[in-house]
C-alpha cells in the first residue's frame, strides 16, 4: 500500500464509528424499517458532498500557507478528535433528537444530513492541506457511509445506548491519533 492510500485508510475509518454511532442512535429511537434506506441514502449524499466543500477551502489555504499546510492539517485532525472525546450528550435526548429530525421532510433531512456530516467538512478540508487524492478518498466514504448505516440501524434496534458513546469515543481516539501520526510524519521527514 502507498502513503496515500493508507492516509485516506486513516481518514475514512474513523468516520465510519462515527456515523455508526449516529445510525445506531437512530436504531435505538426507533426508526421505521421502511425508512432505513432512505436514512443510509441521505447520509450517504451529504457525507460524500461534504469532504468535497471541505477540499474545495482546503486546496487553497495549503497553496496560500504552504509547508504549514501539513501541520494545520494534523493539529485540525487532532482537534476533532478531542472534541468528538469531549462532547457528552445525553444519549436519550440524542436519539429522540434524530429521530424527530427524520419526520420533519425537506428541511429535517437537510438539517440532519448536514448534523452528521460536519467531520467530513473537517476532513475534507485536511485532505485538501495535505492533497490527497479525492476520488478514492469520495467512493471510500460513500461505500462506508451507505454500509455502516445500514448495520448501525439494525443493530441499534435491538442493542442499548451505550454502544453509541463507545462508537463516537474510539472515532475520537482514532482521529487524535490519525492527527498525531500526521504529525509525527511531517517532524521526521
Amino acid at each position: 500500500m502507498t502513503g496515500s492510500t493508507l492516509k485516506v485508510i486513516g481518514f475514512v475509518l474513523p468516520l465510519g464509528l462515527d456515523t455508526f454511532g449516529v445510525a445506531l442512535a437512530l436504531g435505538i429511537a426507533g426508526l421505521p424499517p421502511a425508512r432505513r434506506m432512505h436514512i443510509a441514502l441521505l447520509f450517504t449524499a451529504f457525507e460524500t458532498a461534504m469532504p468535497l466543500v471541505g477540499l474545495a477551502l482546503g486546496v487553497p489555504l495549503g497553496r496560500a500557507i504552504g509547508g504549514a499546510a501539513d501541520y494545520m492539517a494534523a493539529a485540525l485532525v487532532a482537534a476533532l478528535g478531542l472534541y468528538m472525546l469531549l462532547t457528552d450528550e445525553d444519549d436519550d435526548e440524542e436519539s429522540a433528537r434524530l429521530l424527530s429530525m427524520t419526520d420533519r421532510g425537506l428541511f429535517g433531512a437537510v438539517a440532519l444530513g448536514v448534523s452528521i456530516s460536519l467531520d467530513e467538512l473537517a476532513i475534507g478540508f485536511s485532505a485538501g492541506l495535505l492533497h490527497l487524492p479525492i476520488l478514492p478518498m469520495i467512493i471510500a466514504i460513500a461505500v462506508q457511509t451507505f454500509i455502516v448505516t445500514q448495520v448501525g440501524i439494525r443493530v441499534g434496534s435491538r442493542v442499548g445506548d451505550h454502544w453509541r458513546e463507545y462508537s463516537q469515543r474510539i472515532a475520537g481516539v482514532a482521529l487524535m491519533l490519525l492527527g498525531a501520526v500526521l504529525l509525527a510524519f511531517q517532524l521526521t521527514s
